[in-house]
């Protein structure tokens, strides 16, 4: 049996490669959060915002929770970010539990107060498990809600993608000829949800363009700082776990600041790869915690936007 090396020269270059250290930064980011419930919550929104701010993200979102339950807290978050800081605000919205009047009336609260990007989803039912029934005056889906958001106002609108496909999906190409009919409605990108390996988001990419779809395909980053609890969303949202992302996070329950630096790299590790891949867009799923974002953009290259 023959063994083979790499040749001095390649070694010397994979080991003087300086990592992170040379990427450009040229790269655009975006950050979601979620409506706080408590005071205690809430400052630490405030604080994760504060310290993502300076990094100029395009736009962040505020999420909506299933079933329409945090619609009022959501607005409130969403217009305060619009009113008391210079992010672009983003509020998510959904079919759920609502007549078309109901999300118009919802679609005009935020054009009042000066928000001008919605991301348009279905939404999920208000009970875990349960399957999604349109409401009998509301919209069937995305595509219908997309459609009625621009003839409302002309709003920026993201929408949601699957690279593994949606779980109420009835296969792959039925899942990627629903995102076409919400792009096609009048979207401006999409967002997709979150994955673990590069390959997922490369492959989904290459079949949506193979499909016709031009619009940007923005890969959505989920640090792992809880590994049970990201199982579990996992599971509900059809995401591939790797077994070794398992193997890594092993014994580490106890260990938060050890878990958290094994999360960061292997977030910072993919984003690398989707970067050299040609991606320049990254959406950061911040669960309301700024360190693990902001690691992950500077070691892209991202800094502080100075001041005038």
């Amino acid at each position: 049996m023959t063994l083979s090396f790499p040749s001095v020269e390649e070694a010397r270059r994979a080991l003087d490669a300086p990592l992170y250290a040379d990427l450009a930064g040229d790269l655009n980011v975006s950050f979601e959060f979620f409506p706080p419930k408590t005071e205690k919550m809430e400052e630490q929104l405030w604080s994760a915002i504060e310290t993502l701010t300076p990094l100029g993200p395009k736009f962040v979102s505020v999420t909506y929770g299933a079933g329409g339950s945090t619609r009022e807290r959501t607005h409130n978050t969403v217009a305060r970010i619009a009113k008391e800081t210079p992010l672009a605000a983003a509020a998510h919205l959904t079919c759920v539990a609502a007549s078309k009047d109901e999300i118009a009336e919802v679609a005009d609260a935020y054009w009042d107060a000066g928000v001008r990007h919605i991301v348009a989803l279905r939404g999920d039912p208000p009970v875990a498990g349960a399957k999604f029934e349109a409401h009998p005056q509301g919209y069937q889906g995305a595509a219908e809600l997309v459609d009625g958001l621009v003839k409302r106002h002309p709003f920026e609108i993201s929408v949601a993608a699957y690279p593994e496909t949606h779980p109420d999906a009835a296969s792959a190409q039925g899942d990627l000829d629903n995102l076409k009919r919400k792009l096609d409605a009048g979207a401006t990108r999409a967002i997709t949800q979150f994955f673990f390996e590069p390959d997922t988001f490369f492959r989904f990419r290459d079949t949506a363009a193979a499909a016709g779809i031009s619009a940007d395909i923005i890969p959505g980053i989920m640090p792992v700082s809880n590994f049970a609890a990201v199982q579990r969303m996992s599971a509900m949202c059809n995401t591939d776990v790797p077994l070794w992302m398992g193997r890594l996070f092993e014994g580490l329950d106890t260990l938060p600041a050890a878990r958290q630096l094994v999360s960061a790299t292997l977030a910072a590790e993919l984003c690398r790869k989707l970067y050299a891949g040609g991606v320049r867009d990254f959406h950061f799923y911040t669960l309301n915690r700024a360190e693990l974002s902001y690691a992950i953009c500077h070691l892209l290259g991202l800094r502080p936007e100075k001041s005038a």
